[in-house]
């Protein structure tokens, strides 16, 4: 019998409602984040360019559970050595959940939805860490 579970993928509501999420989530690290805007790839205004916007969404919305298309695109994540030219400690990290949980805050995810992604993000956010401090 297959697995009728909802996703958090589907429990976010789909495609719109990720790319929206990270949105959200780019706006608060350009607004509340600039240490950590100015680690990635920037558009002509300084803010988080499109390109990293839209990959972030396709990263975000196949590890949600949605379909796999940043796989198909770009091949297995490989989120720590992508990320190895980045300097990620404790401050970046934590800018990083900052900026996320703003856009949770922002886009109204569900209370206990909110608990869950936030406490999965802060795993893969604190593997992410390549620097002490």
């Amino acid at each position: 019998m297959p697995d009728t579970q909802p996703t958090p993928f589907d429990r976010l509501g789909g495609e719109t409602a990720v790319r929206t999420l990270c949105e959200h989530f780019y706006d608060a690290m350009d607004r509340d984040e600039p240490a950590l805007a100015k680690l990635h790839e920037l558009d002509e205004e300084g803010r988080v360019s499109r390109r990293s916007r839209d990959r972030f969404a396709l990263f975000l919305i196949g590890w949600l559970g949605g379909p796999q298309d940043y796989i198909a695109q770009n091949g297995h994540p490989r989120l720590r050595m992508r990320h190895a030219r980045v300097p990620v400690d404790i401050a970046m990290r934590d800018a990083w959940m900052r900026a996320m949980t703003t856009a949770m805050d922002e886009v109204g995810v569900a209370p206990d939805l909110r608990a869950f992604l936030l406490g999965r993000l802060a795993d893969v956010a604190d593997f992410m860490r390549n620097r002490p401090g």
